[in-house]
């Protein structure tokens, strides 16, 4: 079986993982590429999330479900006519929007709908596997609330996140020597 370990990239690379991009775009358009020339059997997706309130900085999560709900559809100001969310497990369900959220009313009103973290490339990770038939999972680190200090928590707790993670990934065995 081939595994895929992937990130984002910019703060968040790692040596075993391959960066796809920051957003729903650089990341759907590399991993599309990574798919069509070395396509693997399982893409597992690493890397940060905020929570919207109930998970702690410092959890780790792992998720198979996705959605790409705006703000704006939130607060009944627009409409999509596509399938914004992606359900494969019962799993803790990962927003993905080119935003970060930074008021904790828009948090609240996610948590109202089930969703319970905030990652920026999880849902066109999730949709690409799925074009192509891959399995797929995301394992998160919460580095941050989605709160107006959003920015600056995530800057603060992203390096021992990181460490974090990766032990996490040793002791589940989905990597088998220690990149820290």
């Amino acid at each position: 079986m081939k595994i895929e370990i992937i990130s984002s990239g910019n703060k968040e690379i790692f040596n075993f993982a391959t960066p796809i991009g920051i957003g729903l775009v650089e990341s759907a358009i590399n991993l599309t590429k990574l798919c069509l020339f070395d396509k693997p059997d399982l893409i597992i997706f690493i890397g940060t999330a905020g929570s919207y309130g109930n998970f702690k900085i410092f959890d780790i999560v792992e998720s198979q479900a996705a959605s790409n709900i705006e703000h704006c559809l939130i607060q009944k100001k627009c409409y999509t006519p596509i399938n914004n969310i992606i359900v494969s497990r019962e799993t803790p369900i990962v927003n993905s929007s080119n935003y970060i959220t930074t008021d904790p009313l828009i948090s609240k009103a996610f948590l109202k709908l089930n969703i319970e973290l905030e990652n920026m490339e999880f849902f066109s990770v999730m949709q690409v596997a799925k074009e192509f038939n891959v399995a797929v999972k995301g394992i998160f680190i919460v580095t941050n609330y989605c709160n107006e200090k959003a920015h600056e928590e995530y800057l603060k707790n992203i390096d021992k996140a990181k460490k974090i993670l990766i032990n996490y990934l040793i002791r589940k065995n989905y990597i088998k020597e220690n990149y820290g």
